[in-house]
This record gives structure tokens, C-alpha cells and sequence, in this order.
């Protein structure tokens, strides 16, 4: 006696049908960018550990065409994945309300893309006068 088997239906790119699914994952495709520029960061401070010589070896290598180069790609990869998160934010939070009127998804980006540009800006200022 054979025991029967229900129909299992294949999950092999089912996320590519809906294009807010796609979206959504070429956004946390882009999550290894994100985790890529950590690791670069957390090696950095490694490196600043074993003292100035091996900072400057590192600096040297950072100012290589081929860093160059993976920083301005890991930037474009950085930039995507703050505009993606910014425009799939108002489809995944609660609906928010001031003075009983609705918040327009437009609205919840804007506002979520000026902060960040704030927070960049701030933060740059920050290592200039650091730096100087």
C-alpha cells in the first residue's frame, strides 16, 4: 500500500510575478553592500589597533584605483538601497494620521530622504571640523 503524497507546488521564483516583490528583493540584495562597507569599517578599525604604520599601509590601499573604484560602487549600492527603503517604508507601516487626515506615502519618503540627507550632511560637517 502506497501512502499518497499531497501536491506540493513549486517555489521557484514566485517573487519575480509581482514587481513590489522584486522590488523588495533586489532592496535586500543590496543589504550585502551594506554588510560589505561594515566589514570594511570593522577591518579599518582592526588596522588603527596595530599602530600607525599598518594605518598608513591601509590608508595607501584605500586610495588604490581598485578601492576607489569598489567605494564608488558600494556609494551607488549604498544610495539604492536608502531610496528603496525610503519608498517601500509607507507600504509596510501602519497608516499614520495627523489631525484624523491621512499621511500620503509621497509625503513619508520625502520626509524619510530629507532626514537621511540631514543626517549625512550633519555627520560630514561633523568630520570636517573633526578633521580640521
Amino acid at each position: 500500500m502506497s501512502a499518497r503524497r499531497p501536491y506540493q507546488r513549486p517555489m521557484t521564483g514566485w517573487w519575480k510575478k509581482n514587481p513590489y516583490f522584486v522590488e523588495y528583493m533586489v532592496h535586500e540584495g543590496t543589504a550585502v553592500v551594506v554588510a560589505l562597507y561594515a566589514l570594511i569599517l570593522l577591518i579599518s578599525l582592526f588596522v588603527l589597533g596595530r599602530g600607525e604604520a599598518a594605518w598608513n599601509d591601509w590608508l595607501t590601499l584605500l586610495r588604490s584605483w581598485p578601492a576607489l573604484l569598489l567605494h564608488g560602487v558600494l556609494l551607488l549600492g549604498f544610495l539604492y538601497h536608502s531610496w528603496t527603503w525610503f519608498n517601500i517604508m509607507p507600504r509596510t507601516l501602519p497608516p499614520i494620521r495627523i489631525k484624523g487626515e491621512r499621511v500620503s506615502a509621497g509625503t513619508i519618503t520625502g520626509t524619510g530622504l530629507a532626514a537621511a540627507a540631514l543626517a549625512s550632511i550633519v555627520v560630514l560637517g561633523l568630520i570636517r571640523w573633526w578633521a580640521s
